[in-house]
């Protein structure tokens, strides 16, 4: 055991606060290796931090069923339950360390650079890395928590007796211990607000530049949404979702800000007979089609929140993968994947069949009449009706790669999800909600059913085991866009189970039978229980 890894002598043995000092200096050394790790991130870039790196790894490996049930239970907000899981786990073992420090003081040093490591090994490892840069804030956060905690807990020893004098009966260093923890406080509490500061300064360009943006009017505009597509219906979702209403999902911890000024697109693989880098002005410069598309995520569940409607403008893709010298593979094109790759190293792949089939596929710029926001993709994303989100709808686009489904899986099918995966005939019941108390007589039973690129041609209700009866449909703005329809029931006193399926254009009837949501999104019929009074 060496001079400072030894047992404590008794006289600080005793004393039933140096504990509690301990766990005190080992939260003291956590709370100032984040937050200097925050203020090193600041400098290098925000996806560097270790909270954020170890989330996004922690993501990485999480079995798709976790992520699923993670989605479901929380929505947008998984991702700040996980970081402060991160920060709860973090919470426990600083102060444990702390503890460990008073009886292994270089150990207890040790222990906080340990975790320094493990975020410095998540952040070079993200797929977004930008190298060894990254690990950076870990490196220097945990260098600064190791030795604070080695000077806090020295304080806590007590003093070395001159020669040939008795052994100290417990004293140690209160002044010094309270003058470094306090300057140890504040310092840390300073270097994480300015690294907040450097941070969302960091984005200061990306938001002038969607600021300073004006969309060009479409050469193809959207046709007016027409009379009687909206339901006058309480409870009913409206036939545009508002931006901020708009589900999210994605793994990105922290949203990408991109400078439209800077961004480039390139475009190159397998049949790509003119590579080209496109700047964003590039793409102001094409004509601009809007079009109303519904968007639908598959980790949606029967009748859950996870679709919403837009009105969207932007770039033809086919007409520019066209201009590239692409063929889909029914004209003898190489490629049948299209793989979009993210500015935060998301993989994203769609069939280039599709892409190409005449469907409205958009590199889209703008989101119901404003630049994209940041948590849609400013400054360009992907949308292709008919095709789930992840495999179609990449944010913060970058690269297109054209290639094979044999030779590459991209992130989500390395995760089990289906290479493909068209949108499954959907109805939801909106109103009235799960549980409701109407009272008998006439009760309005509302709400939206779509199957993006062929249409809903039906909608219908079943009370209890009844009959199916059709339900009115609101008029259709087009084939890609939900549809809202209602239906006056003669509600009887008691409970009862209602019941809704659909018909798509295609003449495919909803499926009854259940599926969950891996690997190509769910099925089923939606029912809620309610009670006539």
């Amino acid at each position: 055991m060496t001079e400072n890894e030894q047992e404590p002598r008794s006289g600080c043995r005793r004393s039933p606060a140096r504990p509690l000092l301990g766990a005190l200096s080992g939260a003291l050394a956590g709370f100032a290796a984040l937050a200097v790790a925050e203020l090193v991130a600041g400098g290098v870039r925000p996806q560097a931090g270790p909270v954020v790196a170890v989330g996004g790894a922690a993501i990485d490996r999480t079995p798709a069923a976790v992520k699923d049930w993670a989605i479901r239970n929380f929505g947008s907000d998984d991702k700040l339950v996980l970081q402060l899981g991160i920060l709860a786990v973090l919470a426990l073992f600083a102060p444990a360390l702390g503890i460990a420090a008073l009886r292994f003081r270089r150990t207890g040093a040790a222990g906080v650079l340990l975790f320094g490591a493990v975020g410095a090994v998540a952040a070079t490892g993200r797929p977004d890395s930008t190298g060894v840069g990254d690990a950076l804030p870990s490196v220097a956060g945990a260098a600064v928590g190791a030795v604070l905690l080695y000077i806090l807990v020295g304080r806590l020893a007590p003093p070395e007796p001159a020669p040939g004098a008795p052994a100290s009966d417990g004293g140690w260093d209160r002044r010094g211990f309270v003058i470094a923890a306090s300057a140890a406080a504040v310092a840390s509490a300073g270097a994480g607000l300015l690294g907040r500061s450097l941070s969302g300064s960091s984005g200061r360009d990306a938001v002038a530049s969607r600021r300073n943006l004006v969309l060009p009017a479409p050469g193809s505009p959207a046709r007016a949404v027409p009379k009687g597509a909206q339901l006058r219906l309480p409870g009913v979702s409206p036939f545009v979702t508002p931006n901020g209403d708009f589900y999210r999902v994605d793994t990105a911890l922290v949203v990408p800000k991109v400078d439209a000024t800077q961004w480039r697109l390139r475009i190159h693989g397998e049949g790509v007979t003119r590579p080209v880098t496109l700047a964003f002005d590039d793409l102001l410069r094409r004509e601009l089609i809007e079009r109303d598309i519904t968007l639908t995520c598959v980790s949606n569940e029967v009748g859950g929140p996870y679709v919403g409607n837009a009105r969207w403008i932007g770039v033809r893709l086919a007409d520019l993968l066209a201009e590239c010298g692409v063929k889909p593979p029914s004209k003898g094109g190489p490629a049948d994947q299209l793989v979009a790759r993210s500015v935060d190293g998301m993989t994203i792949g769609s069939p280039v069949e599709d892409v190409m089939d005449g469907r409205d596929a958009l590199l889209a710029l703008g989101m119901n009449g404003e630049p994209l926001p940041f948590e849609h993709g400013f400054p360009v994303r992907m949308v292709v009706p008919g095709l789930y989100g992840y495999v179609s709808a990449c944010k913060w686009i970058k690269e297109i790669e054209l290639t094979t489904f044999d030779s590459y899986d991209p992130y989500w099918v390395k995760r089990d999800w289906a290479r493909k995966a068209p949108i499954k005939t959907q109805s939801r019941i909106d109103t009235p909600k799960p549980f409701a108390r109407p009272g008998a007589g006439t009760v309005m039973v509302a709400g939206v059913a779509w199957a993006q690129h062929r249409g809903i041609d039906k909608v219908e209700i079943r009370v209890d085991d009844g009959p199916w009866e059709e339900a009115r449909l609101a008029a259709e703005d087009s084939r890609d866009t939900w549809r809202q329809w209602s239906f006056a029931w003669r509600a009887a006193k008691g409970g009862h189970t209602l019941t809704v399926r659909a018909t798509d254009r295609d003449g495919r009837v909803q499926t009854e039978k259940r599926a969950r949501t891996i690997p190509d999104g769910a099925s089923g019929w939606h029912s809620v229980v309610v009670t006539a009074e």
